[in-house]
């Protein structure tokens, strides 16, 4: 809950950040995911969507900033725009500006498409980022590298696997998943990804249409990689229509693999998903790694 004495803190740093001093006239509880609380500040002809959480994930939503902030700096698609961040008594928040979202329709997917392609179209400088940050509430390690399979069979396989084996998530899966860390080389014969800005969660539940029909995304886990890994988010839990996959595939044409490279980096998710939820999502990544797997073989 967001107590009057946090709200007056957060008033405080709007109008310092602003330049302008706020004050809310109306607090109002948000829907806000499983990680989160999530509020909108309203006055003087302003508002601003907050999220709030425990004072010691201020990090969290540090990184969110800035991953917001790189978004917007490439000038093609939106995203809400990072006012500020900090402590409140016990909790950490972060401040953005409060889009006007609404559900998609019509030619927003064929946008999103266009834009989200030419975000991926910039060339950054490496694979990962200039920090580490989050994958839902799962630390996302970061670290630059030059070689993109490499990256994701420690930073991002790796990474899952040693959490679920902490997890007591062994046998069986921890066999497959080695052995699909050793031959991943393999799934990239031929294809050399550039490094992209990605959002990094971009599944569904992290876009929409904004009041003048354009679309936005946010809640990002930015980092630089293969820009397949947010086209296969995109398909594992659906949400997008085949307008915006026509749109990007003109722009950025897909490469062959990508068929199967979409299960590996899907896979990603789903071992998140089994770290935070539980075993329910065991047999889907075994059945994912046996896939992968049988086109190594």
């Amino acid at each position: 809950m967001l107590t009057q004495a946090a709200v007056k803190t957060i008033e405080h740093a709007i109008g310092q950040a602003a330049g302008n001093p706020f004050v809310a006239h109306q607090t109002s509880s948000m829907g806000g995911g499983c990680i989160n609380s999530a509020y909108r500040l309203e006055g003087d002809g302003r508002s601003y969507f907050v999220k709030v959480n425990r004072s010691e994930l201020l990090p969290m939503f540090e990184a969110e900033a800035e991953g917001l902030r790189e978004i917007v700096a490439t000038q093609t698609v939106n995203a809400p725009e990072p006012v500020c961040h900090g402590i409140a008594g016990d909790q950490s928040y972060l401040v953005m500006e409060c889009l006007d979202l609404h559900s998609a329709r019509g030619s927003v997917g064929r946008l999103l498409g266009d834009q989200l392609a030419a975000m991926h179209r910039i060339k950054q400088p490496f694979f990962g980022w200039h920090r580490d940050n989050t994958i839902g509430s799962t630390p996302q390690p970061n670290a630059r590298s030059d070689d993109w399979a490499d990256f994701w069979a420690g930073q991002r396989l790796g990474f899952q696997l040693d959490l679920a084996a902490h997890g007591g998530y062994r046998g069986r899966l921890q066999r497959s998943g080695e052995k699909l860390r050793e031959h991943l080389p393999a799934l990239f014969d031929g294809y050399r990804p550039q490094p992209s800005l990605l959002h990094g969660d971009l599944w569904g539940g992290n876009w929409a249409a904004i009041g003048n029909g354009q679309p936005a995304i946010f809640d990002p886990a930015c980092y630089y990689g293969d820009r397949e890994a947010d086209i296969a988010m995109t398909e594992l839990f659906g949400g997008f229509g085949g307008d915006f996959y026509a749109a990007y595939r003109e722009t950025l044409p897909l490469d062959a693999g990508y068929g199967v490279r979409k299960v590996l980096y899907n896979l990603y998710h789903i071992l998140n998903h089994l770290n935070l939820f539980g075993g329910g999502y065991l047999g889907q990544a075994e059945s994912m790694i046996d896939r992968l797997l049988a086109e190594v073989r």
